[in-house]
C-alpha cells in the first residue's frame, strides 16, 4: 500500500508546524482527515486559558484545503493520566516530563483509542524524521523497522519529547516537516498565507497556556513550608514554600539574598532543600548516573550493535533535556532489567531525578529510547 493509498489523520494545533503539515500533504495529492485534540485546564472559567484562537486557526487552515476538522475531546484522559503523573512525580520530588508523556497518552494514545485507529498514518508537526530498515531473512517474509531519528535543526529537534511513545505508536507516525529547518517552515507559511503563519512558539508546557506552571502546583499540592540549606556548612539560608517548586539546577527564582544560590539536592523526607553557592559550584554537576525502567522505540538496547557488528552499543550520545547539544556517553548494562548506568563524558549540569535520559546513537542521528534517571 503506498502513501497515497493510506488514510492519513492530522493532528492540528492551531500553531504553524501543523499547518504546515497539512498543506504539505495536500501539495503531494493527498487529502487526510484533520483533527483538532482538546484538553485545556481543568476549570477554564477559573484559569482563563482558553484553546479558542486555537481552534479557530486550526479550522482556517482545514477549510482552505478543503479538509474536514473533528475535535476530539481528550480533557478527562489528559487530566486522569498525564496530570496524575505529574503530580506523583513532583510530590515525590522527581522531575517529571508531561509533554513526554502527552505524546504516548495522548496525541498517540487517546486519540488512537478514539478516532486515530480508522487511521494508517497519524501526521503531527513535530520535528523528527524516520528511518524504514528492511531486513531480508532466510526463509522469512521481507521484516521491516522503523526507527525515530532526529531532525536537521538541532535546535527544533524533538525526537526527545517522542522517545517514551510505543512501537506501534512510532509505525503510524508521519513527520512530514521533520527533515526541515523551522526558518523554511515559516517561508512556507508565509508564503502560502497560512493563519498561523506569524504565530509564536507555544512556549512551557503544552497544556497550561498562560497558566503560570508554580501556581498550577499550588492549586494541586498546596504548599509545604521548610528550610533551605547551604549543602557545604548545613547552614539555613533560607526558606521555600514546598520541596515541589524547585527543582535540582535550579539558580532563578529561590529568593535568596547574595547569589547566585544552586539548588543541588532535596530530602524530601524531611523536607529540606539543599543549595550551593556560587557562579559554577562543582556540586551542581554529576558526570555519572543511573537510569531505569528503559523504554526502547525499536530494538532493546541489548540487540543494537555497532556497525562493526561488535558487543552491544556502548559509545552514545544523550540529552536529558530540552537543548540542541548531544552530549557523549558510555552506558553500562546492570543486572537489574531495563537499568543502565550512564557514565557522560564530562560533567553535566542540573541531572534531576525523574527527568528522561535519552539515548541516541553516536552519531546523534538514531534514538533508541529514554530510561528515568536515579541517582
Amino acid at each position: 500500500m503506498t502513501e497515497i493509498d493510506k488514510r492519513i489523520a492530522v493532528l492540528l494545533s492551531g500553531g504553524v508546524d501543523s499547518s504546515v503539515v497539512l498543506y504539505e500533504l495536500v501539495r503531494q495529492g493527498l487529502k487526510p482527515d484533520c483533527f483538532y485534540i482538546k484538553i485545556g485546564p481543568e476549570e477554564e472559567e477559573e484559569w482563563d486559558c482558553s484553546s479558542e484562537e486555537d481552534l479557530e486557526m486550526a479550522t482556517a487552515v482545514s477549510h482552505k484545503y478543503g479538509c474536514r476538522l473533528e475535535v476530539i475531546d481528550c480533557h478527562r484522559e489528559y487530566w486522569d493520566q498525564v496530570t496524575t503523573y505529574t503530580m506523583n512525580k513532583v510530590r515525590a520530588g522527581l522531575t517529571p516530563n508531561p509533554d513526554v508523556m502527552c505524546n504516548r497518552l495522548i496525541k498517540f494514545g487517546a486519540f488512537h483509542e478514539k478516532r486515530g485507529h480508522d487511521y494508517d498514518l497519524i501526521a503531527t508537526g513535530h520535528y523528527a524524521t524516520t528511518e524504514i530498515e528492511e531486513l531480508s531473512i532466510i526463509n522469512s517474509p521481507l521484516s521491516i523497522r522503523k526507527w525515530l531519528c532526529t531532525s536537521p535543526d538541532p535546535v527544533k529537534d524533538q525526537t526527545d519529547f517522542l522517545a517514551q511513545i510505543y512501537d506501534w505508536q512510532l509505525k503510524k507516525a508521519l513527520f512530514p516537516i521533520g527533515h526541515m529547518m523551522k526558518e523554511e517552515v515559516r517561508v512556507i507559511a508565509e508564503r502560502e498565507h497560512l493563519a498561523p503563519a506569524h504565530r509564536r512558539d507555544s512556549q512551557g508546557i503544552c497544556f497550561l497556556g498562560k497558566i503560570n506552571y508554580n501556581d498550577y502546583l499550588r492549586r494541586y499540592l498546596g504548599e509545604l513550608p521548610g528550610d533551605v540549606v547551604e549543602l557545604e556548612t548545613g547552614r539555613i539560608v533560607g526558606k521555600h514554600k514546598g520541596h515541589w517548586f524547585h527543582t535540582i539546577g535550579q539558580r532563578k527564582g529561590m529568593g535568596l539574598g547574595g547569589g547566585p544560590w544552586f539548588v543541588i539536592k532535596k530530602d524530601i523526607a524531611q523536607n529540606i532543600i539543599y543549595v550551593s553557592h556560587g557562579y559554577d559550584p562543582q556540586t551542581a554537576y554529576c558526570q555519572h548516573f543511573r537510569i531505569r525502567d528503559f523504554h526502547a522505540l525499536t530494538l532493546p538496547l541489548e540487540q543494537i550493535v555497532d556497525q562493526e557488528g561488535r558487543s552491544p552499543v556502548r559509545s552514545v550520545c544523550i540529552k536529558i533535556r530540552h537543548t540542541p547539544e548531544f552530549l557523549p556517553a558510555q552506558i553500562e548494562a546492570t543486572d537489574t532489567a531495563g537499568e543502565y548506568i550512564v557514565h557522560a563524558a564530562a560533567p553535566i549540569h542540573g541531572v534531576a531525578p525523574g527527568q528522561f535520559c535519552v539515548i541516541y546513537d553516536d552519531r546523534h542521528h538514531r534514538c533508541y529510547g529514554s530510561g528515568e534517571i536515579t541517582l
